[in-house]
This record gives C-alpha cells, sequence and structure tokens, in this order.
C-alpha cells in the first residue's frame, strides 16, 4: 500500500528532530485527502526542491505519525538519512520530477 503523500516544512522540525505538521501546506494536503492523523499512520513527506539544473525535484521522506505533547501538535518521526530527492526513486514521478535510471 502507498502512503498518503503530505507537503511539510523540512526546516519545521521540533527538538527532537520531528517534522510539525502543522504548516498551512500540510494543512491543506491533510484537507484535500481527507487525511485525518492518528498515532502510526505512515506519510511520505515532501517539500520542493530543484535539481542542478533548476528542473522540480522534491525532496521526499517516509514518517510516523505520533502527537507531541510538549509541542501541542502532530509531528512525524523521520530518519534525517533517508531525505532523498524523488528522482532517486527509480519509477517514480513526482510533481515536475524526471526519474533518473542508474548509470
Amino acid at each position: 500500500m502507498v502512503n498518503p503523500k503530505v507537503y511539510a516544512d523540512f526546516h519545521n522540525a521540533d527538538a527532537k528532530g520531528r517534522l510539525r505538521l502543522n504548516c498551512a501546506g500540510t494543512v491543506q494536503d491533510l484537507a484535500r485527502q481527507q487525511i485525518q492523523l492518528r498515532e502510526g499512520l505512515m506519510l511520505t513527506l515532501y517539500a520542493d526542491d530543484a535539481d542542478e539544473q533548476g528542473h522540480p525535484d522534491e525532496l521526499r521522506v517516509e514518517g510516523k505519525v505520533t502527537y507531541s505533547e510538549e509541542e501541542r501538535c502532530w509531528v512525524a518521526v523521520i530518519d534525517c538519512d533517508d531525505i532523498h530527492h524523488a528522482s532517486d526513486e527509480v519509477g517514480q514521478e513526482a510533481r515536475g520530477a524526471v526519474s533518473r535510471q542508474p548509470t
């Protein structure tokens, strides 16, 4: 099963490195897809970025949703080492990203 793809601001992390799921783009994506956040929900989080030539190439990472009592908001637990560009996903297309085959 494919995880829902939701915008996240990768610079909006808490002290534990979890991404806060409270920015405008995140809220809009959740509403548009009618996603209700809940403990353990897996999401594909993305942020706009570009490749070396300036072509759109999203940043992506998988995240597990949890509620942060300290932050008083929903957050996603991610592994920062897993953040990658959409073009790194062989056979996957992203909004404006071009899939590249390994050479």
